[in-house]
């Protein structure tokens, strides 16, 4: 019989980094489903890798003079210096991306206590005339944009409709711009960055300067996954109804007060759930110990 080939020698991590590694490999998961489901290539991808190392790698070290940072960043990064050279010429100019006017002009009629009735449910507006009406709710948030350009965008989203002269925000909508892929992967990349930025931040820190937690629990019925659903979006309207008008007030507080204004925050809400496919039972199952399931469990930041 043919001798058995020796297995390949497996590259050890430094130590300390198992757990470093095993976590950023949960992260690279659903961006390698995102990048082939949308046809990514994996060199695109890498050089956005190689790209955010070569970043990383100045920020850490800001001091570099000009004619040692090439040297210092391959050895950091572990990038030959020929491509770090290539990439530090590359232009790296990206849009930051923004809440569009639509986005502003729903947040804002679902939030502004001076455009709800007493039961804090948004008011149907006139669409034209002083306040309140969708003319000046629009005015309020842009003077870019033409109100009925904003109304026929909130209509076609589906988040508004209009009956006669009378603008009327619909029941239960929550902003999220279907069919628009490029806005899409826009609120993708700022919600889920901004969530990943603040984790990294806490992970850093000696004391995390982020709020940041969660729950979770397993062993539910998919008729429990449904009415825990409808709970986070009833949470998600009480937090914004508590949040926007309170940040509202603090923008125009700023502006009045002539503050500098170069300040951002980003508060999110995110569930998750999923259901893993029916496998088949092994033979020796009913022998294994079972795990408990079961109990809601809390994860936050030390």
């Amino acid at each position: 019989m043919p001798a058995t080939p020796p297995e390949p020698p497996r590259e050890k991590s430094a130590p300390g980094q198992t757990d470093l590694l095993g976590a950023l490999a949960v992260l690279i998961e659903p961006m390698a489903t995102l990048a082939v489901a949308q046809g990514a290539p994996l060199a695109a991808v890498q050089d956005l890798v190689k790209m955010a190392f070569v970043d990383a790698a100045q920020r850490a070290h800001p001091a570099l003079p000009a004619h040692g940072a090439v040297s210092r960043i391959s050895t950091v990064t572990g990038l030959h210096r020929r491509e770090v050279a290539r990439l530090m010429q590359l232009d790296r100019a990206a849009v930051p991306v923004r809440r569009s006017p639509a986005s502003q002009v729903f947040t804002r009629w679902q939030s502004d206590p001076a455009l709800k009735n007493r039961q804090g449910e948004p008011l149907p507006l006139p669409r034209q005339g002083p306040a309140p009406s969708f003319e000046a709710l629009v005015q309020a948030v842009t003077r870019d944009v033409h109100p009925r350009s904003l109304l026929d965008e909130l209509c076609r989203l589906g988040l508004a409709r209009l009956e006669g002269e009378t603008v009327h925000l619909v029941s239960n909508a929550v902003f999220v711009p279907e069919g628009d892929a490029a806005r899409m992967l826009g609120y993708l990349g700022s919600n889920v960055g901004d969530h990943l930025r603040a984790a990294v931040a806490n992970v850093l820190s000696d004391k995390p300067p982020h709020f940041e937690q969660a729950v979770s629990a397993d062993g539910l019925s998919p008729q429990s996954l449904a009415a825990f659903e409808q709970i986070v979006r009833t949470q998600w309207k009480a937090l914004l109804a508590a949040t926007a008008p309170a940040l509202q007030q603090m923008i125009d507080a700023d502006r009045a007060a002539g503050r500098t204004d170069d300040g951002r925050v980003r508060l999110g809400l995110y569930s998750y759930s999923e259901r893993p496919p029916a496998a088949a039972t092994p033979p020796d199952a009913a022998a294994a110990p079972k795990r408990k399931r079961g109990r809601p469990r809390k994860e936050q930041t030390p």
